[in-house]
């Protein structure tokens, strides 16, 4: 069965899953993916033994429910009382959950069933924190609402189940430490900006400047030397060619449908850069 991620994400791959998979490794060992976001090349592949990271807890509280068969259960009960309470003082309500000190100790069911209906009741779809890490994008004024398809979400279920994935939220360098020579390693991070653009990275309260994009190159590096196969994406920018010389690089065009401001979104250039 074809799967799809469960939320909207910036940055996701959906449009050029294509252009993706076109430039994988024909055969690789063990998945990596250390900033999986939604999860779109993780679900149009579905290998058998894979890695997934995130550093939005949030997120990767999705994706271990999706795991473990009790708390799924519970979450997907959740999000069916979430669709039925739906409103926009609802909205609100559940939005300022992370303000209370005892959120970080809500059941992890509580807190991705949460994820899943701001995700999809926000504006834009745009996850968004500010620098308390506290998530503040406004209701999408959309009163009738459908959180996912009950039969993706189950489908995804019983996948995380057969292929009994290892799903972290750590530091991305931590999460391909293991990987070893033959297996496959897929960079997505929060793209390079241009010179005088301001740049969406705000996923989570740390951002993701320049100098955590030279920290990647050298992982990528690292890896490289190990006989890890490895494929990264970033905007085309010279900083990010400068980063990778040495390495295949191949421009592609892509659409950027999420964004805080309207006119940053539309046609742009990528890069797909890969080691083999």
């Amino acid at each position: 069965m074809t799967l799809h991620p469960i939320v909207k994400w910036a940055g996701g791959k959906t449009q050029i899953l294509e252009k993706l998979k076109e430039r994988m490794p024909r055969k690789f060992k063990t998945y990596y993916e250390p900033f999986v976001g939604g999860g779109a090349l993780l679900f149009a592949i579905q290998p058998k033994k894979f890695v997934v990271n995130d550093t939005n807890k949030e997120l990767i509280a999705i994706f271990k429910c999706l795991r473990n068969p009790t708390w799924f259960e519970k979450m997907y009960s959740l999000v069916k009382e979430h669709e039925k309470n739906h409103s926009e003082e609802y909205y609100y309500q559940v939005r300022e959950m992370d303000r209370k000190k005892n959120y970080i100790h809500l059941p992890l069911y509580v807190r991705a069933a949460r994820a899943i209906y701001l995700n999809k009741s926000c504006f834009n779809g745009l996850y968004r924190v500010n620098s308390k890490g506290y998530f503040n994008v406004p209701f999408n004024g959309n009163l009738k609402l459908n959180c996912f398809d009950d039969d993706n979400v189950k489908a995804l279920h019983q996948y995380f189940n057969i292929a009994k994935p290892i799903i972290t939220s750590k530091d991305f360098s931590a999460a391909c430490h293991k990987a070893i020579k033959g297996d496959f390693v897929y960079f997505d991070p929060p793209y390079d900006e241009p010179e005088g653009k301001n740049s969406f990275t705000t996923y989570t309260k740390c951002g993701f400047g320049r100098e955590e994009q030279a920290r990647l190159a050298r992982c990528f590096k690292r890896l490289d030397k190990r006989g890890v196969k490895v494929m990264l994406s970033n905007h085309n920018t010279p900083y990010i060619n400068e980063l990778y010389v040495g390495y295949n690089i191949q421009v592609i065009e892509a659409r950027r449908a999420i964004n805080s401001k309207g006119n940053c979104r539309g046609k742009v250039e990528e890069v797909i850069i890969t080691n083999y």
